[in-house]
Formats: structure tokens, sequence, C-alpha cells
């Protein structure tokens, strides 16, 4: 998937063009080992290796160990909407850890000593500080059904976001209490979170839930979202609304959320 990361120059003084390119390095370099020890798309990975029956849980890396815990808490706070082992009957991780290994990613880049900075893969993101111009990061989403148009802007300042959807990869999101039947009546939904942790593992567990998903984001303390059904209409929680800004000058560059928002 595609990963970009920002560093605002002026975010630490002692620190030059030479060192910001050093940090965005271990930054990718960090990204690479994620995805060599939990794809389920590498024969060489960790995952894969419980999956083939070649070590077990027991036996696994302690990191995978607090993965699994993660995963299981999540399962019981959605009521079950959100479990790691998908259709095929195979544990895959990746609703658990994208968002873990961004945030992941964003700390690395604090303990460097920055401030300012922006860290997305595939679309969802980790805010921190301001942007180049001094203001909060400025996100647009797109249109699902017309993905060349960004149709809202929202403002991060420190907070995470991300998107589950079906209108680009789509029917890969499941409902756990029924694999065999699509999710058909939405086409994606946003969460802003604290951080982009928070925000991915209920934004993919929402997803899962159907039209109702947006209730349940609208229940949880800290979280915001903003789904899209599959006539087009777009239904916000309470506080969502603040973080969105209305309009955005032609001039502007955008992060692009794989998302939605419609007028």
């Amino acid at each position: 998937m595609p990963i970009t990361v920002e560093i605002v120059e002026s975010s630490h003084a002692s620190n030059g063009r030479a060192k910001i390119q050093s940090a965005i390095d271990k930054v990718f370099e960090y990204f690479r080992y994620v995805d060599g020890k939990y794809s389920v798309y590498k024969e060489s990975s960790e995952i894969t290796d419980i999956n083939r029956g070649r070590t077990s849980i027991v036996k696994a890396s302690a990191e995978i160990k607090e993965i699994f815990k993660l995963a299981e808490k999540t399962k019981q706070e959605t009521g079950g909407y959100f479990d790691i082992v998908n259709r095929q009957g195979i544990y895959d991780p990746s609703g658990i850890v994208k968002g873990w290994a961004i945030l992941n990613a964003a700390n690395l880049l604090k303990g460097l000593g920055f401030t300012d900075y922006c860290v997305e893969a595939g679309g969802d993101i980790q805010t921190a500080g301001s942007n180049s111009k001094g203001q909060k990061w400025r996100i647009g989403i797109k249109n699902p059904f017309k993905q060349s148009e960004i149709i809202k802007v929202i403002q991060l300042g420190g907070e995470g976001v991300a998107t589950s959807g079906t209108y680009i990869r789509g029917q890969h999101i499941y409902n756990p209490k029924n694999m065999a039947e699509a999710i058909e009546d939405i086409v994606s939904l946003t969460v802003i979170g604290p951080n982009v942790y928070e925000a991915d593992r209920f934004a993919t567990a929402a997803f899962a839930m159907g039209k109702k998903g947006i209730e349940f984001i609208e229940r949880q303390e800290g979280l915001e979202g903003y789904i899209i059904d599959k006539k087009g209409i777009a239904t916000m929680t309470s506080g969502f609304e603040r973080y969105v800004v209305r309009s955005g000058s032609p001039g502007h560059s955008y992060f692009g959320l794989r998302a939605l928002a419609l007028f």
C-alpha cells in the first residue's frame, strides 16, 4: 500500500534536511519490518508460520502475543464484530496491525524529537502538531462515487483518522457473525479518534456492522464518524462537524483519504 511521511522542517530546530531524511528512512524501515512479520502473503512471516502450523501462538514472539491480545480486546469491545480469523479460517491481523503500526511509526518520529509531522499508510493517517503553514493538518475526503473529487476537508492536530470501505478493494471486509453475507448497504465509513490505532480498529468493526455502525461510533467516547450508504446518503456523528473545514482553496495540497462525504 502507498505510504506517505511528511515532517515539517522547522519542527525541530536542530534537525536539518539530512536528519529529516534519516528519520523518514527509519520509518520506512520499520514498515518493512512490520510487513515482513505480519503479512499473510509472505511465506516467511511469523503470522504465516502460525497459519501453516510451523509454530503456535504460545510459542510466538512477545509482539505477536500482544497483537493477539489487542485483537481479542477489540473483539470483546465490539460485541464480536472484530475478528482476525478471516473467511479462509486463517489469522489475518491486518485490521489491528495497520493502525498500530502507523501510530508506532509516528511515535518513532516523536522519539527523535520532531513535533510536526504526518504519517499515512493506505489512507489511514496519524497527525502531530501543525503543517508547513502553521495550521492543523488538512485532509481531503474523496467522493467514493467519483474519486477525483474532494468534497470535504477535515483538519487534525494530533488525532488519527481511518477509513474502511469496499469501493476500492471490493468486498474484503466481512461480518464475523455472518461471513457469507456481503456488506452492501454502505460503501465507506471514516472514523476520527485520539490516534490512528483507535480510529482504525473501530472503523473496521463498525463497517462490519453495516448501517448501524455509525450508531456504534456515536456511543464511543473520543470517536467521531462519517458513513456513506450505497445511495450516497451521508450520516455523521454528533461531534464530527467540529473537524470539518467547510471550504478549501484550490492552492492547498491535501492528503487524500480513501473516503466519503457528500454534501
